[in-house]
């Protein structure tokens, strides 16, 4: 189960005495900032930004913790993975409390030219979330070294949080994200209230969809907890368990519009030997797709619970004689359940697999292996895929892997040695039959 935050302090009260909680500012803007420790390959700060009005009474809540996974061009025109969180230093400029014709605004600052915020709209019974905007500066070399562009880039996300009632504090300590354009936005821990009435945070709280008793978190298998409903974990250092069963069979699919522009069937399955050895199976029942389509390239985004992202990328080879697609970059990301750390983090962006005649699709029910790095495999089972020119949305001609063509060949190859085994055995038994009765014949 994730550890819960407790609640946020009343504004107008101050910490008692050996308080975790720093003492409030007496006016204006207060920015509280508690360094929480290493949460895997990251020191991960909680925020908590108290706005007030002119009255002195707070009119904007919010304590959270987020990181960003961003992937970037380089000078050398292949790809990394940055990972950027919040910094001890943080700052709070433009944040507005909001009126009834007004947006609320929660803004913040850090580090070398990163910022993000979070704009509330209200009506006469709700409050929700409208977009969030992200820059990050790829002039921050410790970041991004040898970015390819330089300076700010900023991205514009619509939130998919559902109205909540006004007076309400929504809560939601569960891992969440969102994914758009090469980034990836993580939030765990997360206590907000905009519109606040009378200066008190409300007492009445909005829960989102993970933290129900219905959906109650899975922990992500680690080195002290090695067993889940399907893995086994081995001691064996060399040789990885298997599972009971192989992985089920989830389909996939992204649209633009209302037309579907790329199809996926797969049984996934991640083989990790970092550590100890894991084989874990990505649940299709809890896995959400997203992505981009396009002419030449095109990203499926699978997100299993907030557990594990993987990102499958195929570009278009316009250089053959015949078009033809591929896998060129598939990326994984491991996620702690309770705290959002990242406990792996690999890709590969040198691949040349799956490809097929653009406008048809590739298959290959046979498992078959991708290496990641040497510490990550991703093994396919029923595989059937088709990135780009999808009609009505169905799979057209099939291109299959060598293994199935393989197995399509020899299984009449086999027919047919058996059916000359068998005529060889009649001409044998004639010839024999025919040497007795001319035997027996001379014989009389």
């Amino acid at each position: 189960m994730s550890t819960l935050l407790p609640r946020p302090p009343a504004p107008r009260k101050s910490p008692s005495a050996g308080s975790m909680a720093p003492p409030r500012c007496p006016a204006g803007l207060a920015l509280l900032l508690l360094l929480l420790g290493a949460c895997g390959f990251f020191q991960s700060y909680a925020v908590e930004v108290d706005v007030k009005d002119a009255s002195n009474f707070t009119c904007l809540y919010a304590q959270w913790m987020m990181k960003f996974l961003i992937k970037y061009e380089t000078n050398s025109s292949d790809y990394k993975n940055a990972s950027l969180d919040l910094t001890s230093t943080v700052t709070h400029n433009g944040s507005i409390c909001g009126s009834d014709t007004q947006a609320a605004l929660l803004a913040v600052q850090f580090g070398d030219g990163h910022s993000w915020s979070i704009n509330f709209t209200k009506n006469n019974e709700t409050y929700r979330a409208e977009f969030i905007t992200f820059t990050y500066n790829t002039n921050d070399t410790a970041v991004f070294p040898d970015a390819r562009r330089q300076g700010p880039v900023t991205i514009v996300v619509k939130d998919a949080m559902h109205p909540i009632q006004l007076n309400n504090v929504f809560v939601c300590h569960h891992t969440t994200s969102l994914e758009a354009e090469n980034v990836t936005q993580i939030f765990w821990n997360v206590t907000m209230q905009p519109f606040v009435q009378n200066g008190t945070i409300s007492k009445k709280e909005s829960r989102c969809y993970a933290d129900t008793p219905t959906a109650a978190p899975t922990v992500l298998p680690t080195v002290a907890n090695v067993t889940t409903a399907s893995t086994t974990i081995s001691p064996a250092p060399t040789t990885a368990p298997k599972p009971a069963e192989n992985p089920v069979t989830g389909n996939y699919s992204l649209k633009t519009g209302n037309k579907t522009c790329l199809l996926a069937t797969v049984g996934l399955q991640l083989n990790i030997s970092q550590d100890k050895p894991l084989l874990l199976n990505i649940d299709p029942k809890t896995t959400h797709a997203d992505g981009t389509c396009g002419n030449a390239s095109a990203t499926l985004k699978l997100n299993d619970g907030n557990r594990t992202l993987i990102d499958f990328t195929f570009i278009v080879n316009a250089s053959a004689s015949v078009q033809k697609f591929y896998l060129r970059e598939v990326n994984v990301t491991l996620l702690n359940y309770q705290n959002g750390s990242v406990i792996l983090s690999a890709d590969n962006n040198n691949l040349s697999k799956w490809d097929a005649s653009l406008g048809n699709s590739y298959m290959c029910r046979k498992e078959q292996t991708l290496e990641i790095n040497e510490n990550l495999q991703v093994h396919t089972f029923n595989l059937w895929v088709q990135p780009f020119l999808v009609k009505e949305n169905k799979f057209s001609i099939a291109e299959e892997c060598f293994a199935d063509s393989d197995l399509n060949f020899l299984i009449p190859v086999a027919v047919g040695m058996a059916l000359g085994f068998l005529i060889i055995l009649v001409f044998i038994s004639y010839i024999i039959g025919r040497r007795k009765s001319r035997t027996g014949y001379q014989s009389v």
